[in-house]
């Protein structure tokens, strides 16, 4: 069976984008891809990685694991989506970098269902925003630390995606970016579900309703109404014309608030986060969901 790990990241709609796959599980089913709601398997999973890190055997094997997922249901392919399956939000940010328990935990996961294929999915963000969104949920005394031990020159997606690929080198990855998530949203959806490109699903315009005037989006559905023998690359164009007239400036402004943090170092930040970027398109086994 394939088994897609929506693995967050934190920061990333992650729980947007799990709602929208969920609206879309009686169309999946019946092309026999599994949507199972996140009760069924998070806490589950979750303490069978922990009881492995900690060196312990799991009580389930993976045939008792996928009967408490999936109870009766039939699949060939299953997704679990948690943003905690590379680690909880207060450890996102270690001192070398972005999730410094990734690849024990997600090799734990691929050790509990050793006859299935997995597949790792990962929404990246721009750490000059990723870090500041992050630190707002967490402890004062833990978001202190890891401002005073990070090294901001370290933070790069690149690096995680290689630990990754040498720890797990047979489990590809697909990639895509915060910052254009609102024109791929559809995109990505279909990615995870296993869906065709072009293929029609439920939401798929639920993360621009957030950030567009409801004017705006009258008028882009109006539109690709009209022109529907458009490619996908070509309503990404036309998505992103009506994001700039239409945007709602207070849904997609972000305030930075963050000590010693200047408009100068985000900038270094972003131009750290664009080279990054170049970095991951050349690792091999990555595939970049890109508008």
């Amino acid at each position: 069976m394939q088994v897609v790990i929506h693995a967050g990241s934190h920061e990333t709609e992650e729980d947007r984008l799990l709602k929208t796959l969920l609206q879309n599980k009686e169309a999946a089913g019946k092309r026999g891809t599994a949507v199972p709601g996140p009760g069924k398997y998070r806490y589950l999973l979750g303490d069978c990685v922990d009881a492995m890190l900690d060196g312990r055997r799991p009580v389930q094997d993976s045939g008792i694991l996928w009967d408490g997922i999936l109870e009766q249901e039939q699949a060939n392919r299953v997704i679990l989506s948690n943003p905690h399956f590379m680690g909880a939000p207060r450890n996102a940010v270690g001192s070398h970098g972005f999730y410094p328990e990734a690849e024990m935990r997600l090799g734990a996961l691929q050790q509990l269902f050793p006859d299935d294929e997995l597949e790792i999915q990962i929404g990246l963000r721009d750490p000059g925003s990723f870090l500041p969104a992050l630190l707002r949920g967490l402890q004062p005394q833990r978001s202190e630390q890891i401002l005073r031990e990070c090294e901001l020159q370290e933070l790069r997606w690149s690096n995680l995606l290689l630990r990754l690929r040498t720890a797990l080198p047979d489990v590809p990855i697909t990639v895509w970016f915060y910052e254009e998530m609102p024109l791929i949203w559809a995109d990505i959806l279909r990615s995870l579900l296993g869906f065709e490109p072009g293929e029609r699903l439920i939401g798929g315009m639920d993360l621009l309703a957030v950030i567009m005037s409801g004017e705006g989006m009258q008028r882009l559905r109006a539109y690709l109404h009209e022109h529907r023998e458009m490619s996908e690359e070509q309503k990404h164009r036309v998505i992103g014309a009506f994001l700039d007239k239409y945007a709602i400036e207070d849904a997609i402004e972000e305030e930075v608030d963050l000590p010693g943090w200047t408009d100068m170092l985000i900038e270094q930040l972003s131009v750290q986060y664009d080279a990054d970027l170049d970095q991951i398109a050349a690792i091999p086994g990555v595939t970049i969901l890109s508008a």
